[in-house]
């Protein structure tokens, strides 16, 4: 009965902070990111990132996400590759710096949740479409080449009850190889009580409006973030980087 109680609770209060978050706050400074990000400064473009990382951790810590952050993420063009287990891995990767990620297009659908993956700047891709694979991979290579970050999810979304890291599919590697840029392989894992929470993700046959209910009256989680030692993405073939990735990932996640 306790138990019960206490998630009302959290449901009632974390939704209270999340209304006025969205009706006082998000207008504002999603305005501000687009309006310094247009600017076409590198003054600019530091604001536009500071404040997409401010509210990527608001986010987090609206849902009741303590983020912690081990190692460092390398600075300059990058590309990040992540594995997936919530759509709150978008604002806990994010809350550890500025990126860009790549979102499927179903995410534009979203209420409120479009408005804020466009102010962090995702690139939108429709599985299934060749127009749009070659869009992102366009759109990832002029990110990388104005020396910003981008970010993949290369299992290529969330598999409800799955406990494990997935194949990580090598197309998404393309950009990289093709820049010669770095790759760094982040691990992401969610813990409470010292153990993985694999109860986060989706449940099976759970929409995204019941998880967020959900989300909202769990009790909090840590969320760790490891980034790991980065490697060189010139002259390798793709599918070697896709799986020397899920390699370090799948160490780290499971140690």
């Amino acid at each position: 009965m306790l138990a019960i109680l206490a998630s009302i609770f959290r449901f009632i209060f974390r939704s209270l902070m999340l209304t006025g978050f969205l009706l006082f706050l998000l207008m504002p400074i999603a305005y501000l990111i687009s309006r310094n990000r247009k600017s076409g400064t590198e003054d600019g473009a530091d604001k536009a990132d500071r404040g997409a990382v401010t509210l990527a951790r608001s986010l987090a810590w609206l849902f009741g996400v303590e983020v912690k952050v081990e190692g460092a993420p390398v600075e300059g063009p990058v590309l990040f590759t992540a594995n997936h287990i919530s759509w709150l891995d978008i604002p806990v990767l994010h809350s550890a710096c500025a990126m860009g990620f790549v979102g499927k297009a179903e995410i534009e659908q979203w209420p409120i949740f479009s408005f804020i993956a466009r102010a962090g700047g995702t690139i939108f891709h429709q599985r299934g479409s060749h127009d749009s694979a070659a869009g992102v991979t366009a759109a990832m290579q002029q990110r990388l080449r104005e020396g910003r970050a981008v970010t993949i999810f290369p299992e290529g979304g969330i598999k409800p009850g799955v406990k494990e890291v997935r194949v990580f599919h090598a197309r998404m590697y393309r950009p990289a190889v093709e820049e010669g840029c770095l790759v760094q392989p982040v691990m992401i894992r969610y813990m409470q009580n010292g153990q993985k929470d694999h109860d986060f993700s989706f449940r099976v046959g759970e929409s995204m409006m019941k998880n967020l209910v959900r989300v909202l009256a769990r009790k909090g989680v840590v969320a760790e973030l490891h980034f790991l030692p980065p490697m060189e993405a010139a002259g390798k073939p793709r599918r070697e980087l896709a799986e020397a990735c899920r390699a370090a990932v799948v160490n780290s996640f499971e140690s």
